[in-house]
């Protein structure tokens, strides 16, 4: 999973990066406005179920499931009034999903881009942004696809189920509807797979506020896009401690866990995904997959081959594993259930899967 965070200069960016990966880039500066600049760090998906399957079967090596996180800087104050810059789009449009962190603070040291803090504003002129540059790119592709309507070559039925996907969509964007509000088939997935629209894309909204702060009211987003309040530095300064000193400070300002695993929660609820295992002497792995996936899909993370030459797979949930002691003793009651390549694999599963190249 890659996650884009953007947001107005001054917003808290590179705060909640260094929060989110433990990361110590400098902060406060306002430096990068309107300048593309991008810092990426990967980072473990805390997950205490590949821990437990890890002391069960003691392997060489676990390997748990991987975010990345990207801090991209480049957005200008004047965000909603103008087109994004190509090189930045080129950087969102590589992403899974975004973070927009919003500035719900004040300090005079660092004056808010659009002087004076507004989070509803700003949500706002980063929705409009979207909006804007996937008009363009939809009237872009709309003229590709009269001109090829005209010289003939692609199937035509094709090309005219394109061109009626492509009204709609710039039917909802006249209407300044995000696209990620619209319901698309499995076929015009697959269409729009390969073009850059951002407002497609799933967005996590983070309210930065100041510590103590009573964090704002967040009302209903919208479809695709969650919400959440952080308190930005404070949580950057936990992250740079150690465990001990880390639970006595959540503990202290009630935040319960760190802001790492609330994050991953909820981007992986918003993104739809889940986390699958394989397991063995010689590792223990945590794999990504979409909600709904099947077992042939599931093997092809794993590995091309294995979803080239899928015979079977072997599934069991992951705490029943645990309870029976080992993939031998859940194959002996019978527990260790033999599953199709359409078999849709449930989050927590142990996949062991059977080919033949």
């Amino acid at each position: 999973m890659k996650m884009g965070i953007i947001g107005l200069p001054a917003a808290g960016k590179t705060t909640i990066f260094n929060a989110l990966t433990g990361s110590a880039l400098p902060t406060g500066t306002g430096g990068g406005a309107g300048q593309l600049e991008v810092h990426t760090a990967v980072v473990d998906v805390p997950d205490p179920r590949i821990d437990k399957l890890s002391a069960l079967f003691r392997p060489r090596k676990t390997t748990y499931a991987k975010v990345t996180y990207a801090d991209i800087g480049g957005l200008r104050a004047e965000a909603g009034c103008e087109g994004l810059p190509g090189p930045l789009v080129n950087q969102l449009s590589q992403m899974d999903g975004l973070l927009h962190i919003v500035r719900a603070f004040d300090d005079p040291t660092v004056p808010h881009a659009k002087g004076d803090v507004d989070p509803a504003r700003d949500m706002a002129a980063m929705e409009a942004e979207f909006i804007l540059n996937d008009m363009l790119a939809v009237e872009r592709r709309q003229a590709k696809l009269g001109e090829e309507r005209q010289k003939g070559g692609r199937d035509r039925g094709a090309v005219d189920r394109e061109i009626g996907l492509f009204q709609r969509l710039a039917e909802g964007l006249a209407q300044e509807r995000p696209l990620r509000e619209l319901v698309y088939s499995p076929e015009e997935e697959l269409i729009l797979a390969g073009f850059a629209l951002l407002s497609r894309k799933p967005m996590l909204v983070i309210v930065n506020t100041a510590e103590g702060a009573d964090p704002p009211a967040l009302d209903d987003m919208g479809v695709g896009v969650r919400a959440i309040a952080l308190q930005g530095r404070l949580e950057m300064e936990i992250s740079q401690l150690g465990p001990d000193e880390t639970r006595a400070f959540l503990d202290e300002y009630g935040l319960g866990e760190p802001v790492r695993d609330r994050v991953i929660r909820v981007s992986y609820e918003l993104l739809g995904l889940e986390s699958f295992f394989t397991v063995g002497e010689d590792e223990v792995r945590a794999w990504t997959l979409h909600r709904g996936a099947t077992a042939l899909k599931a093997a092809d993370t794993v590995h091309s081959d294995l979803a080239r030459g899928f015979i079977r797979a072997e599934v069991v949930a992951w705490d029943a594993l645990l309870d029976l002691g080992g993939l031998a003793e859940a194959r002996a009651v019978g527990k260790l259930r033999v599953e199709g390549k359409d078999y849709v694999v449930a989050d927590g599963e142990v996949v062991h899967v059977r080919f033949n190249v």
